[in-house]
């Protein structure tokens, strides 16, 4: 049996950067070529994609929200907005392709996460075609957790499955990135700041042009002080006993090290655990519902509702 090529993915130089790009966006390509998509269109996807990269300077696995918004708002200010709605939706589906298919790719190359930098407020409004990740509404969402969490009442491996949840509950709430979450330490819950409590998020990224690590503390508003309780003071121990260990992962791995401590959760499992749940209890967003349209569903929630703690549909206090 022939073995497979594997390349060293590690980026050391300007070069090596440029042809890793050319090689993904000749893969999107042919991707896209693949699905029946018209030339032209393809080439409407591209052109797009080729003039952001030139004006961010920088590989788009880098670009955040921020960036974003200065290409849009003064670069592109005086474009037409079917203009703006069309770059829009090559993007949209540019990055999907890169985070779909080439999420963990690149950041075992660069150390980047890369996440669509379109978000509900800069991308471009207008058109009916645009691919937006519009979440579903509040009432699907509680019938998503509440039918997950009799579930894992009774799944073959509790400790799991209640951390999945957990997990995708939490964004649900507050609207973390599924990466900061495999970060999370216990040390993280800050619960004595604030009205509610705070967590400490973390990000990754490069020191490289001073953008590297990013924290954030948000609070722990709608339920999510009373869901971490839950998790932290109930399944959180049935992974190991370092619950009261600062620098222990908030949400753990079965796997473990070589002293019998839990590592941290991958966001494979999470992401895998999430389209389970969706697909048993919510089918028809089975594929659409991902960790970060979760996170789409906590920005769009009214501001009047998110800065109380209230009792939602599959909290663990209903």
């Amino acid at each position: 049996m022939a073995l497979a090529v594997v390349r060293d993915l590690r980026l050391e130089t300007v070069e090596e950067v440029a042809a890793f790009e050319q090689d993904l966006l000749a893969e999107f390509v042919l991707a896209r070529a693949s699905a029946g998509v018209l030339d032209d269109t393809i080439r409407g996807d591209v052109g797009p994609v080729l003039a952001l990269r030139e004006w961010f300077g920088r590989p788009l696995w880098e670009m955040e929200p921020q960036d974003l918004d200065r290409y849009f708002g003064r670069h592109r200010r005086d474009s037409a907005s079917g203009t703006e709605v069309r770059q829009a939706v090559a993007f949209a589906v540019f990055f999907e392709f890169l985070e779909l298919r080439h999420k963990a790719a690149i950041h075992a190359a660069t150390g980047f996460v890369v996440e669509s930098p379109l978000d509900e407020v800069n991308r471009p409004r207008g058109g009916t075609s645009a691919r937006l990740r519009i979440p579903p509404p509040e009432a699907e969402i509680g019938t998503l957790f509440d039918g997950w969490r009799c579930d894992m009442e009774e799944a073959r491996k509790y400790a799991p499955a209640a951390r999945n949840y957990t997990a995708s509950r939490l964004t649900s709430l507050i609207g973390p990135r599924i990466s900061e979450l495999c970060l999370l330490q216990i040390g993280d819950v800050r619960w004595d700041l604030g009205r509610f409590g705070k967590v400490l998020l973390k990000g990754k990224g490069k020191g490289s042009q001073g953008r590297g690590k990013k924290e954030r503390l948000v609070p722990l508003i709608n339920g999510s002080r009373d869901l971490l309780e839950w998790w932290l003071t109930g399944p959180r121990w049935e992974f190991d006993e370092r619950v009261n260990d600062p620098r222990a992962p908030l949400f753990p791995s079965e796997r473990r090290y070589g002293d019998g401590s839990s590592r941290a959760v991958t966001d494979d499992a999470l992401r895998t655990g999430l389209a389970a749940a969706v697909a048993q209890h919510l089918p028809h967003q089975a594929g659409q519902l991902t960790p970060h349209v979760l996170r789409h569903f906590a920005a769009s929630e009214p501001l009047p509702q998110r800065h109380g703690r209230r009792c939602h549909p599959g909290d663990p206090r209903t």
